[in-house]
C-alpha cells in the first residue's frame, strides 16, 4: 500500500497551495482580476483535493477485516476519483463561470503589478512543489532512462503521487494563461483578454480532470500488475523443478503495493502431496522475495498424480 513516501509531496503541495491560494485571493481583492480570482479558486480545489487525499492513503492502511479481507487498499482509488470529480466540477466549473461572468460585467482591473507579484511568487511556490513531487515519484518508483516522465505516471498505480504531479504542472500552466491573460488586458485596455484567460483555465481544468478520471477509474476497476511482473511471476514458476506447467498468471493491483495473485499450476505426476505442498512453499517464497508487492498468493494444482 501507499507508505509514507506520497505523503511527503502531498503535504509539499498542500501547503503551497495554501499560502499561494491566500495570496491570489488578495491579489485578485485589489486588482479585479477574473484570472487571478480563478487562479485562486484552482489553489483551494488543489487543497481540498490534497486533504482528500491524505484521507484516501489514511484509509488505504486499514487492515482487512472480516468484511473487507483483502484490505482498504482500494480507497485510495476512490477518493482519487472523487479528486478528480472536484477538479473538474469545481476548478473548471467555477473558473468558467467567472470568465463568463467577466464577460456580461467587463471590467479593467487595477494594480496589476500586484498581480504580477503574486503571480511570480506563486510560480515560485509552484515550481518548488512540482520539484519535490517529481522527486519523489522517481525516487519511489525508478524508471528506465528511455522511459518518460509521463510514461511513468500512466504506468503508475499510486494515484497520490502522480495526481500531485499532475496538478502541480497544470498550476503552472494556467499561471501562465493568468498572467497572459493580465498583461493583454492592461495592453488593450480591455478586460475580454481577462475573462478569455479565466475561461481557458477552467478548460485546462477541465482536460486534465478527464485525464485523471481516465487513469483512477482503470485503477478502481482492477488493473493486473504490469507485464513485466506478470511475465517474472511466470518465469519463477516454471523453473521450480516441480512444475510441469500453468495457466496465465491472474493478477489485481489491491492499492499501489499490494497486488493479488492467483495461479493455476500443473505439477508433475506422481508427485506426492507432501511434496506438493512443499512446492507450493518453495514457489510462494520465491515470488514473496522477488515482488515484494505480491501480498496475496493463492495456488490452485490444475493436476494431482496424472489426473485432470
Amino acid at each position: 500500500m501507499a507508505g509514507g513516501e506520497s505523503k511527503v509531496s502531498i503535504y509539499a503541495a498542500l501547503g503551497a497551495n495554501i499560502a499561494i491560494g491566500v495570496a491570489k485571493f488578495v491579489g485578485a481583492a485589489i486588482s479585479g482580476s477574473s484570472a487571478m480570482l480563478s487562479e485562486g479558486i484552482h489553489s483551494v480545489v488543489d487543497s481540498v483535493n490534497e486533504l482528500l487525499l491524505l484521507y484516501g492513503l489514511k484509509q488505504s492502511e486499514a487492515p482487512p477485516d472480516e468484511q473487507f479481507p483483502l484490505g482498504h487498499g482500494q480507497e485510495l482509488y476512490f477518493w482519487s476519483l472523487m479528486v478528480a470529480v472536484l477538479i473538474f466540477a469545481l476548478g473548471g466549473g467555477v473558473s468558467m463561470y467567472e470568465g463568463w461572468h467577466s464577460f456580461q460585467h467587463p471590467e479593467v482591473g487595477n494594480h496589476a503589478l500586484v498581480s504580477y507579484i503574486v503571480l511570480a511568487a506563486a510560480a515560485l511556490f509552484e515550481s518548488l512543489a512540482l520539484a519535490v513531487s517529481i522527486r519523489e515519484f522517481n525516487k519511489n518508483y525508478p524508471r528506465k532512462a528511455e522511459v518518460s516522465l509521463w510514461q511513468a505516471i500512466r504506468d503508475s498505480k499510486d494515484p497520490s503521487s502522480f495526481i500531485v504531479i499532475v496538478e502541480d504542472a497544470a498550476a503552472l500552466v494556467g499561471l501562465a494563461i493568468a498572467f497572459g491573460g493580465i498583461v493583454l488586458t492592461q495592453m488593450f485596455d480591455n478586460a475580454v483578454y481577462d475573462g478569455v484567460a479565466s475561461i481557458l483555465i477552467g478548460l485546462l481544468l477541465i482536460v486534465v480532470a478527464t485525464l485523471l478520471v481516465i487513469e483512477t477509474k482503470s485503477l478502481l476497476m482492477g488493473e493486473s500488475a504490469s507485464v513485466a511482473v506478470r511475465d517474472s511471476i511466470k518465469t519463477l514458476v516454471k523453473a521450480d523443478q516441480a512444475v510441469s506447467d500453468m495457466g496465465p498468471p491472474i493478477t489485481l493491483h489491491l492499492g499501489p503495493r499490494e497486488i493479488m495473485l492467483a495461479m493455476n499450476i500443473e505439477f508433475r505426476d506422481h508427485l506426492s502431496a507432501d511434496e506438493i505442498e512443499a512446492a507450493v512453499r518453495r514457489i510462494e517464497k520465491s515470488i514473496r522475495t522477488t515482488h515484494q508487492d505480491v501480498t496475496r498468493i493463492f495456488i490452485e494444482a490444475a493436476s494431482l498424480d496424472g489426473a485432470d
